[in-house]
């Protein structure tokens, strides 16, 4: 059985295309031998990642849906926290893609002796990938579809099925927050034993290296609370890596394009085209933009007739980015803040200032920022991710793990604008998004809900208690 399913994953892979990335040729082998065949197998299991992260953005507060009714029906739903009565035309988190790729990573560790045509080295590295690969999409599910680690009682909480094996006949039951945290670490740690490749060339720098290992470490341990291992872990990156883009230069590269110096690991979109097309900055994120800060106008298109700003940093393939330096900065400068290392926050923080605003608003912010209680530094820690990460698929998760998400995000109402086309042009009205009715973020809103197709596969998997 497994055979025959591995047998239907090559037949379908493909020319992938993405900026010349991803740019592996059909095997026209059915069953994978040689290093070359499981590079393809596993570049089309790259290919596949879910762009969940950006999907999230819909959750939070830094954008709004358009009132168009195209986009509305993808991603109204989600925006409203409704996800039972969904329309069918709801853009769906792709939990299947989670699983098969792990399917095919597990599929290839297993058979890490039989692989053939390739140097040792080489063949490690790839084992490595698979590892650190299942590793990410069991940390992308468990803050999907789990409670955030740091809430109380969140550890022993049932979240979504580890998947070790490719064993596709395996009944699968729901684990704990701790057991699939616990096994994305021990992943990590397989990963960096075989991982071997510092860099790859720009095409094929959605692979990963060393330095994606040690960025996927930081990430979670940050979103762990462990901030002493954190501020290791992004220290140690920021020892190799440290290079930022300088917005103050003539020329600069969104920080997020794969192209850029920041870039660690170029794997996923964050918003597809789709997401940022329906996606509006809202308010509440433009407001954290202060006079001097460079960021505004670089990320963001000047405002339509509408009123409306869209992202310049998402929507074409150019834009992928999975960990980058910018990232690794502030994971440094908030796990040192809230471990009391205030100094060496304040460093890290301001030195990624020092790229995005004039300066002269540097300066002024240097002042401030040295100024502070820790209290008031780690929420001008929280206000910098928010206004250097936008519109990149952590915005949500930051809300949810800081505790912040039934407060920022309750009490809201959305309005947005409406055309009417009028002869050969168009009327544009203000319109409630909400009904008159003024949004409330409940707990269970922490999590999504178990894809129903899903349940009804596989009964063991069942409903979370909160969303029955």
């Amino acid at each position: 059985m497994r055979k025959i399913y591995i047998m239907l994953l090559m037949s379908s892979v493909v020319l992938l295309t993405a900026c010349d990335m991803l740019d592996i040729q059909p095997t026209g082998k059915v069953i994978p031998q040689t290093l070359a065949e499981y590079r393809a197998l596993i570049a089309t299991a790259y290919k596949t990642v879910p762009d969940a992260r950006g999907l999230a953005c819909f959750r939070s507060d830094e954008l709004y849906v358009k009132d168009d009714s195209w986009e509305q029906d993808r991603y109204g739903k989600i925006e409203c926290w409704d996800d039972f009565s969904a329309p069918g035309q709801t853009t769906a988190f792709e939990w299947k893609n989670f699983y098969s790729i792990m399917f095919t990573v597990n599929y290839t560790i297993e058979e890490r002796n039989s692989i053939n045509e390739g140097s040792e080295e080489d063949i490690d590295q790839l084992i490595g990938e698979c590892y650190l690969l299942r590793a990410y999409m069991h940390f992308l599910l468990v803050n999907l579809y789990g409670q955030p680690y740091t809430r109380p009682g969140a550890l022993e909480t049932k979240a979504v099925p580890l998947k070790l094996n490719s064993d596709i006949n395996e009944i699968l039951k729901k684990n704990t927050v701790a057991q699939i945290y616990e096994a994305v670490l021990s992943d990590i740690n397989e990963a960096e034993k075989l991982i071997n490749k510092e860099s790859w060339e720009q095409k094929f720098s959605y692979r990963f290296t060393t330095l994606s290992v040690k960025a996927l470490r930081a990430r979670v341990y940050l979103y762990m609370g462990q901030w002493d291992n954190a501020y290791q872990a992004a220290e140690a990156i920021l020892a190799e890596k440290n290079t930022l883009e300088d917005f103050n230069a003539e020329t600069y590269t969104l920080p997020n394009n794969y192209q850029s110096v920041e870039n660690i690991t170029a794997l996923e979109r964050g918003m597809s085209s789709n997401y940022t097309q329906a996606a509006v900055l809202s308010e509440a994120l433009a407001s954290l933009y202060k006079e001097g800060d460079l960021r505004l106008d670089a990320y963001f298109k000047a405002a339509d007739k509408n009123g409306y700003r869209f992202s310049q940093k998402s929507g074409k393939d150019d834009f992928r980015c999975s960990f980058r330096v910018g990232e690794m900065y502030l994971n440094s400068a908030e796990a040192a803040a809230q471990s009391d290392k205030l100094p060496q926050a304040r460093t890290r923080l301001l030195e990624l200032m020092q790229k995005r605003y004039t300066p002269e608003a540097y300066t002024v912010k240097a002042t401030a920022v040295n100024a502070m209680t820790k209290e008031a530094l780690i929420q001008e820690i929280l206000d910098e991710r928010a206004r250097e990460l936008a519109f990149e698929g952590h915005r949500f998760w930051d809300l949810r793990r800081w505790g912040l998400a039934t407060t920022v995000l309750n009490g809201t109402h959305m309005e947005g604008v409406k055309p009417t086309k009028v002869g050969d042009g168009y009327e544009y009205n203000v319109v409630d998004c909400d009904a008159g009715k003024t949004r409330v973020y409940l707990e269970k809103y922490n999590r999504f809900p178990i894809p129903i197709a899903e349940i009804q596969q596989n009964p063991a998997c069942e409903q979370f208690d909160e969303w029955k």
